[in-house]
């Protein structure tokens, strides 16, 4: 085992440790206090500057940064087609090594950039990623004034108001739930109930709220402790009175794959050892059905699926909370290569632009998949993302007063980068009708309604 607070020295070969003379990367892996982790992210900004920046998204209850480290070689802008990733890590302040495996992360992808290693600078140059290492920055501070050894189950968990914040999210499931079953009831960005703003919303789901609505990412995972799994949406069950029933998203066959990408590469997190933690798990192969597992109402998985159009999983990353300093670089290892192959995965299924005939895009223009409950829209400039599994599909893009067009697509199971499937939409005809009102002793009122009458057409 080595000392606790020894440096080692990485090429991009993983594990691989170098002498001092050659060019490396260098990591102590130790744990950082929140002073040191808000210095660290931005020392390492700023060696990466044409990489990379941070940006605070807001503050925790006690008045402390959530900041975010974001990678790209066009580091605060959008790119047309690029898909959007992000990392959150520490949401419960007690859980604590994924908050020091992104952090790691962050320095890795900014020093191997640098040195030239191909696979890093291919990530980094097609794909924005974000990293907020502590989403619960407050209750890390209680968590680590404990220590490894006097810390308990609980206690950091909540945020500094007693919310437990993967509680503390729209519960948007339930509401999904109740209209399944109408057929033209949408069931992509639903919309946050009016009541749910008179309850008691942390500042930092308030604040991740905010995030993940002004960028359109595409997929997520959320990175916990407690157990060894990966979960996937839904969290909260169809029949809440049912502690442990399967319930299935519409795409849980992309969530399915995207969860078996991280556990694939975990050196442990998928074999079939009994005797291991998360050994319940073993039989599938470190992943779960999060309601299957176990059913919790205002999760931030289930808001980012029915909300937006990001796909995120839960990643319980050990049984060990907050484990010992010494392991924190056995940890890195296996997760290493999980972290960049998940991160890779977002360069599955298609992407494409939509554009009226002008060549102009088209902002929150619908891509369906049939078979497939659950639409994306496009972002700003018309651009889009859709996550699917290799197979033959049905894409249909429609947009208010446009023209619909739907599309064949097959996508084989060697490749490698998202198919590009891009539409152009046609305005439709509109009639408009005027309506003169005229009543004793008032103005005239023009009623103006707007028909849109493509089938007349």
């Amino acid at each position: 085992m080595p000392p606790l607070s020894h440096s080692f020295l990485y090429r991009a070969e993983p594990g691989l440790l170098l002498s001092p003379e050659e060019p490396s990367t260098i990591i102590q892996f130790t744990y950082t206090s929140n002073t040191q982790m808000y210095s660290l992210l931005k020392r390492t900004a700023a060696k990466c500057a044409q990489i990379s920046r941070v940006y605070s998204i807001g503050r925790s209850t006690e008045g402390r940064d959530l900041l975010v480290i974001e990678f790209s070689n066009n580091p605060g802008q959008h790119e047309l087609l690029e898909p959007e990733i992000k990392l959150v890590a520490n949401m419960h302040g007690n859980e604590v090594l994924g908050r020091q495996l992104v952090i790691y992360m962050a320095q890795y992808l900014c020093s191997e950039y640098i040195l030239g290693n191909q696979r890093i600078q291919t990530i980094i140059n097609t794909t924005r990623i974000h990293i907020l290492a502590s989403m619960n920055p407050d209750g890390y501070e209680l968590a680590a004034s404990e220590g490894h050894l006097l810390n308990g189950w609980t206690n950091g968990r909540t945020n500094a108001q007693n919310i437990d914040l993967n509680r503390n999210f729209p519960d948007l499931t339930s509401i999904f739930y109740r209209n399944r079953r109408s057929r033209h009831y949408r069931i992509d960005h639903v919309a946050i109930p009016d009541a749910y703003w008179f309850g008691k919303v942390a500042p930092e789901t308030y604040a991740v709220m905010k995030w993940i609505r002004s960028l359109p990412f595409v997929q997520s995972a959320s990175l916990h402790g407690g157990d060894l799994v990966v979960s996937y949406p839904f969290d909260f069950s169809r029949h809440p009175q049912e502690e442990r029933m399967f319930s299935p998203t519409p795409d849980e066959q992309i969530l399915k794959q995207l969860a078996r990408t991280y556990a694939d590469a975990h050196a442990t997190m998928s074999n079939n050892d009994t005797e291991r933690c998360g050994a319940s798990f073993y039989r599938t192969r470190g992943i779960i059905n999060g309601a299957l597992w176990y059913s919790f109402a205002g999760g931030m998985s289930d808001f980012n699926y029915l909300h937006t159009n990001c796909l995120e999983i839960t990643v319980e990353l050990g049984c060990d909370k907050f484990p010992s300093e010494a392991e924190l670089y056995p940890e890195w290892k296996r997760n290493k290569e999980p972290l960049l192959s998940f991160i890779e995965s977002v360069h599955r299924g298609i992407k494409g632009v939509v554009q009226d005939v002008g060549g102009n895009g088209i902002k929150g223009a619908t891509i369906s998949v049939r078979g497939i409950r659950k639409d994306v829209t496009t972002a700003e400039d018309g651009d889009y993302w859709r996550l699917l599994n290799p197979g033959t599909h049905i894409l249909t893009a429609t947009a208010k007063g446009y023209s619909r067009v739907s599309k064949r697509v097959y996508l084989p199971h060697n490749m490698d980068k998202a198919g590009r499937v891009d539409f152009v939409l046609e305005k439709v005809g509109i009639f408009v009708f005027i309506i003169l009102f005229k009543q004793f002793h008032s103005n005239i009122l023009f009623y103006i309604s707007f028909c849109p009458c493509m089938a007349l057409f």
